[in-house]
């Protein structure tokens, strides 16, 4: 994870306090912000580092074969079943299981995850004596659990048992600056990888990175990086903007007044302070104006003239 923005910092140093803790977590975040590697953060920099960190995308497995994949079976459980398996907590066994989309398991599959997490326990499908498992729990949704239980999606018991703790992982557009950091990050990985020479970013390349919105974050951004790396025959890479990417401001034009110019600053202070602050309370109006200590009305007021919609950034 990199990164030295203050909305980065700060999920950092959340992290290293949970880290400590020995207790289930639900990460939610926008799709390729890197939830699996702030999952991954937490099992390395806790006590069950030397042990498995095992994951699983709840929303590849099939909802007849959940409880299987996640218990394991006995011999002639069902068809196809000729041998033994031992389950996924088997193999996080005193280390981590890393519950991926979690909010794509049906309800069936949040009793069976339910009934585990309430002590522990299971049994393996077709038969057999019940085992205690010991594993740390996290898990992961790119949409917010809390609006899917409103909506009767998601089941308030075990969002009870899972959210102990919560992280809310912020898009690359609230993290000022880590986008330039990121994209050096995957300019010298992809030169290791594919054993070429780095090559250096344009500056307008480097800018307009500081102003667009990154709506598939830092996946985005190092898809980006590797194509153009690959495909351009030039020493520097001068990547063009997409659609909805601001270009910096040069002085080749025509200068702004004094009061141009300081009416752009607090407006893009103010931008990119809303920004944060609501993808650090994820999307939650009534919690972000907590966190500042306005007003709600307030609040939505300055929304609405920046025209920053709550539900993009939420989870």
């Amino acid at each position: 994870m990199i990164g030295t923005s203050v909305a980065f910092l700060e999920l950092m140093t959340l992290i290293a306090k949970l880290a400590r803790y020995d207790v289930p977590v639900v990460i939610e975040g926008e799709t390729g912000t890197g939830k699996e590697l702030a999952a991954r953060a937490i099992h390395y920099n806790s006590r069950r580092s030397a042990h498995p960190f095992i994951p699983v995308n709840c929303g590849a497995i099939p909802d007849t074969l959940f409880e299987s994949e996640l218990f394991g079976h006995r011999r002639g459980a069902f068809t196809g079943a000729r041998d033994d398996q031992p389950g996924l907590v088997v193999l996080a066994h005193r280390g981590t299981l890393f519950l991926d989309e979690v909010d794509s398991l049906t309800l069936k599959g949040q009793v069976s995850l339910l009934r585990f997490l309430q002590d522990q326990q299971y049994r393996p499908v077709g038969g057999g004596s019940v085992r205690q498992a010991d594993v740390r729990v996290i898990a992961a949704s790119n949409r917010s659990l809390d609006d899917l239980s409103a909506a009767g999606h998601f089941r308030p018991d075990l969002l009870y048992r899972l959210k102990l703790m919560h992280v809310c992982v912020p898009p690359l557009r609230a993290r000022h600056g880590d986008a330039r950091v990121l994209a050096e990050h995957f300019m010298h990985t992809a030169s290791g990888r594919f054993d070429k020479p780095p090559k250096a970013f344009a500056a307008e390349t480097l800018d307009w990175f500081d102003h667009y919105g990154w709506p598939g974050n830092v996946r985005e951004l190092e898809h980006l990086v590797y194509r153009e790396f690959l495909l351009s025959d030039d020493m520097q890479l001068c990547i063009p903007p997409p659609d909805g990417a601001q270009p910096a401001l040069t002085m080749s034009g025509s200068v702004p007044t004094y009061k141009q110019a300081k009416a752009a600053a607090i407006e893009a202070f103010e931008r990119q302070f809303l920004t944060t602050l609501m993808a650090r309370s994820c999307g939650c109006i009534s919690v972000a104006a907590r966190l500042v200590h306005t007003e709600r009305r307030h609040l939505g007021k300055l929304l609405k003239r920046y025209r920053i919609d709550p539900v993009r950034l939420r989870a």
